[in-house]
């Protein structure tokens, strides 16, 4: 099936459950359930702010509604021209969010962050989330730390997780956070639903 942002709710909703972009799975160590978000799944050219809006309130929206939880957020291999829904879509799925389930989430987990998605979180994505937001981030530099907040053998992270992890180790310059594409983010007369790559092309060298 071809999809785009024109296919129909019922198309969209199918390619997100089938993307796996969104799960509830495990807990943390405090017992919390973990709602997990995986961004290079989520297919931002092919579904609709609506379609995100009903896939949460039907699929997570019930499980986290009445109680604590944390969010896992794996930004690994995020490209914002096919995984980023831009910056008006994605202040519109915050909106839509209700108060009780924002009130309830008590920590954002954000693993494998590059030094652009600092910056862009800190000041536009702060400005959109608002600070009470903000605060609850913690940057997750590699997956072995994530275990110190997650229940490691209760939550599955993709394979391309763990191999980043791997390249991290032999190229220290990735662990820097430098990215070739961030001043791209910030160009004279940027759009504001502008994408940019997240990663960068640099290779390291022995």
């Amino acid at each position: 099936m071809n999809y785009s942002v024109s296919s129909s709710l019922s198309d969209q909703l199918h390619l997100l459950g089938k993307a796996e972009v969104f799960k509830l799975h495990g807990r943390d160590r405090a017992g919390r359930n973990v709602f997990l978000i995986v961004g290079k799944h989520f297919p931002a050219r092919f579904v609709s702010t609506q379609a995100v809006n009903l896939y949460l309130k039907d699929k997570i929206f019930p499980f986290v509604k009445d109680g604590p939880f944390t969010l896992v957020y794996i930004h690994t291999d995020v490209h914002w021209t096919e995984n980023f829904p831009g910056i008006s879509n994605l202040k519109a799925i915050y909106e839509f969010i209700p108060t009780n389930i924002k009130n309830n989430l008590k920590a954002v987990y954000f693993v494998h962050p590059g030094l652009q998605a600092r910056l862009f979180f800190a000041t536009v994505g702060r400005l959109i989330l608002g600070a009470e937001l903000y605060n609850k981030v913690k940057y997750v530099k590699r997956v072995e730390f994530l275990w110190e907040y997650v229940r490691r053998k209760e939550i599955e992270l993709p394979e391309f997780v763990y191999d980043h992890d791997e390249k991290l180790e032999f190229c220290p310059v990735m662990d820097s956070g430098l990215e070739s594409d961030y001043l791209r983010l910030f160009s004279a007369s940027p759009s504001v639903d502008s994408a940019v790559s997240t990663y960068s092309s640099m290779r390291c060298f022995a």
